[in-house]
């Protein structure tokens, strides 16, 4: 019985702690970042920031303001979503699977 009101008062602590930090973790606003590699070929990863959980959608353009693919990421909680494995990641191909040209 000792062990485990050891345990359940180290979980609280630790959580009590964590819910100190995080706040002043999580980014202040939202924002995209700046894709890599830039100019790409074929592929590149979109790095960004949210300050809550959202419901996160990335649209991709051309340079005639046209559509070129939406990638539904679903609900995202609040964070930073740099590297590689976290950004969102575009294939270089529009929404009927044609590869757009180099730097698009």
């Amino acid at each position: 019985m000792l062990a485990t009101l050891y345990a359940v008062s180290a979980q609280e602590m630790v959580l009590d702690l964590l819910q100190a930090l995080l706040p002043e973790r999580l980014p202040t606003s939202t924002q995209l970042l700046a894709n890599y590699p830039n100019p790409f070929n074929p592929e590149t990863w979109i790095p960004f920031e949210l300050a809550s959980d959202s419901e996160v959608t990335v649209t991709i353009y051309d340079v005639r303001d046209q559509r070129i693919r939406q990638l539904q990421l679903g609900m995202v909680t609040a964070g930073r979503y740099v590297a590689a494995d976290q950004a969102v990641y575009w294939d270089g191909k529009t929404e009927t699977d044609e590869t757009v040209a180099s730097g698009t």
